[in-house]
């Protein structure tokens, strides 16, 4: 029997996520091999030739045989077609997790492509990342003092959450609970959204007659404020359309306040200005904190 937590793993996606959570596994020893699944040969032999991943197969069919943990960290456009390619090939002991931003739209996927729910699935979502994305830009220590979030369904088996949770924990990472409904409301909120704003915002700039002008004494608060802009434009594609009655909902809620705050300058409330910047600088400082 083997000593490791993870007997053979299968990453479907070796890019920053899935390419960081094959080193970090490696790193703690918790892992005994790793395949790495996907379209890009040239992709998956530079991971290889990293050390990433220790076989690479571009047939996921073939390449989830034999794995006891199942990683999908592809787009949420493309979850329904690789579980697709894993339902034929599904075995009692193998366990099936994801990275995406969405959790609700994975286990739709998943319930289009299997027909049911599998009892070895348990949706996941690391709270980590940069702007940056390859699996040259993949660290073992990505995870380390993060969060990530299960959403386990009534169907899951208690010991794939168990495993799962370990995988993560072997990683350095804390993972917490939530139902799917909340994780997709509090994502829209905290990283969605912020999101949208960087994009929206950069766009603005770029399609304005002194553009040039703009980015070249842009400061470094407008830097450090965009830098998620230069995000995966295809990665967050799906993410609005996954998970778009949640962000709807909050792009509204953010535009009524933009609007009274935008009243308030025009106005020159001065009041209002200093309630809202003090509230939101109280905010801040206390979340720093914690």
């Amino acid at each position: 029997m083997s000593q490791h937590l993870i007997n053979r793993l299968c990453i479907i996606g070796v890019g920053l996520i899935g390419g960081s959570l094959a080193r970090a596994l490696k790193k703690a020893g918790a892992v005994s091999e790793v395949v790495g699944a996907g379209r890009d040969v040239a992709h998956l032999e530079k991971a290889k030739e990293l050390g990433v991943i220790d076989h690479l197969e571009t047939d996921i069919s073939q390449a989830v045989k034999g794995c006891d943990m199942v990683v999908l960290a592809v787009p949420l456009g493309a979850m329904q077609s690789v579980f697709e390619r894993i339902a034929p090939v599904m075995t009692d002991d193998m366990i099936i997790t994801d990275v995406g931003s969405a959790k609700g739209s994975v286990v739709k996927a998943a319930q289009l492509a299997f027909n049911t729910t599998p009892e070895t699935l348990v949706p996941g979502h690391p709270i980590a990342g940069t702007e940056k994305s390859g699996v040259e830009a993949s660290f073992a220590e990505l995870y380390q003092n993060r969060r990530i979030i299960l959403t386990p369904l009534e169907t899951s088996s208690s010991d794939a959450v168990s495993k799962v949770r370990s995988m993560w924990q072997a990683c350095g990472a804390e993972v917490v609970e939530t139902s799917i409904e909340h994780h997709d409301e509090v994502l829209a909120a905290t990283s969605h959204l912020p999101h949208m704003l960087a994009y929206s915002l950069v766009d603005t700039l770029a399609k304005m007659d002194e553009k040039k002008e703009i980015f070249d004494f842009a400061a470094g608060g407008f830097r450090d404020f965009t830098r998620i802009a230069s995000s995966d434009p295809d990665m967050w594609h799906d993410i609005c359309i996954s998970n778009k009655d949640a962000l709807v909902k909050m792009i509204k809620k953010f535009s009524d306040d933009l609007q009274l705050l935008s009243n308030a300058i025009e106005n020159n409330d001065s009041e209002y200005l200093k309630e809202t910047f003090e509230r939101a600088k109280k905010a801040r400082d206390e979340f720093c904190d914690m």
